[in-house]
């Protein structure tokens, strides 16, 4: 997940390194969308799928993002079952969604076509490739995860994990039987529903277990994290061999 380093290299080391994703931040970083579009581009050219947490569950927010390449969208804060198909209504054009047309861009890399069949395969293979997260990340939203995952078009069902121990009046305790409760829940409405269940790991060894409830996105920590948590292993081994 990048928040900080909206670097040309980027995608390629995240490529280099082994990641099927990357997933651009726009929710806590104040990123926009004219920052995001060149790296949507990069990770498209090498093969990496670029995704992005959108800021809020509005139309002018996922489409665009879209619009301009992403191949999927994180929503945050999704409450209902209600909301959700609202969010995947803005991926999809008519009679499935409501989806504004505009072809020859970058999401279709700047191919044009405008036969009637060749812009229903041109929209039908936009349908099939975009991914739709929703984040559970509120007491709301756990107690309708059910019917969350239920939603057509609904891909992922994501663990927002520190955002929903705030709404459970256990901040950061996940330890708590609450927290353990809802990890379960998710992983088990997103396995009946034919979705999958994601999460961030900020280890190892957070991956390996999360693997071993069931959840099968997973993000390998944050670009800031990653780079502060390895230079301060550097230095404190070589304080620690004086």
């Amino acid at each position: 997940m990048v928040f900080e380093f909206f670097t040309p290299g980027i995608a390629r080391i995240c490529a280099n390194a082994g990641a099927e994703f990357v997933m651009y931040c726009m929710e806590h970083t104040g990123a926009g969308f004219e920052a995001l579009k060149p790296q949507f581009a990069l990770c498209r050219a090498i093969g990496v799928t670029p995704l992005v947490r959108v800021p809020a569950t509005e139309y002018h927010f996922v489409a665009r993002a879209l619009d301009v390449g992403a191949l999927g969208v994180m929503v945050p804060l999704v409450d209902t079952a209600e909301q959700a198909a609202r969010i995947v209504s803005f991926t999809r054009y008519p009679p499935q969604g409501r989806r504004g047309a505009a072809f020859g861009f970058a999401h279709d890399d700047y191919l044009s076509g405008d036969k009637e069949g060749d812009l229903r395969e041109k929209m039908r293979a936009i349908h099939e490739r975009t991914l739709v997260i929703c984040m559970i990340e509120t007491r709301a939203g756990l107690e309708n995860v059910e019917a969350i995952a239920a939603v057509d078009g609904v891909d992922v069902i994501w663990l927002g994990h520190f955002d929903l121990t705030n709404f459970l009046g256990i901040p950061g305790q996940f330890s708590h039987p609450q927290y353990r409760d809802a990890v379960s829940r998710i992983a088990a409405a997103a396995k009946k529903h034919g979705k999958s269940a994601g999460y961030m790991a900020a280890s190892a060894e957070l991956g390996r277990e999360y693997l071993g409830h069931g959840y099968r996105m997973i993000a390998t920590g944050t670009d800031q994290g990653l780079l502060q948590n390895a230079t301060a292993q550097l230095i404190s081994t070589w304080k620690n061999s004086k």
